[in-house]
């Protein structure tokens, strides 16, 4: 949400009334107007909660699974690789979770700037 309202309080209601004015319906003036500016801010918000998850490490061992296949998750597969004192394959999954969170956010960096150049 804090990704999508800069971008709907500078969009204003002025160009859905002109848009209304022209004889856009409803779905046209989402389709065309709001959705276009609001797309680079959703993607931000999508990737931000995603590399959130990828990093979240302590609460999500609470409450997950841990049925091999279904529902075994890379934080919980860590804290078993430190159990069996396999040291450097808790590193190796720890490298990934943070390589994945530093291209997703590289990559969200990149859209950002994208998105500036575009207005």
């Amino acid at each position: 949400m804090r990704t999508l309202q800069p971008v709907l309080s500078e969009l204003g209601l002025e160009v859905e009334e002109v848009a209304a004015t022209l004889g856009a319906t409803r779905l046209q003036t989402i389709a065309r107007i709001v959705f276009p500016p609001l797309l680079p801010a959703i993607l931000t918000g999508a990737a931000m909660a995603f590399a959130r998850g990828v990093g979240e490490y302590g609460s999500i061992i609470f409450i997950a699974g841990n049925i091999p296949a279904v529902s075994e998750i890379a934080p919980l597969l860590i804290v078993t690789k430190l159990e069996q004192y396999d040291y450097a394959g808790a590193a190796a999954i720890g490298v990934v979770m943070l390589a994945t969170s530093f291209v997703l956010l590289l990559a969200l960096n990149g859209l950002q700037s994208w998105a500036a150049k575009r207005r």
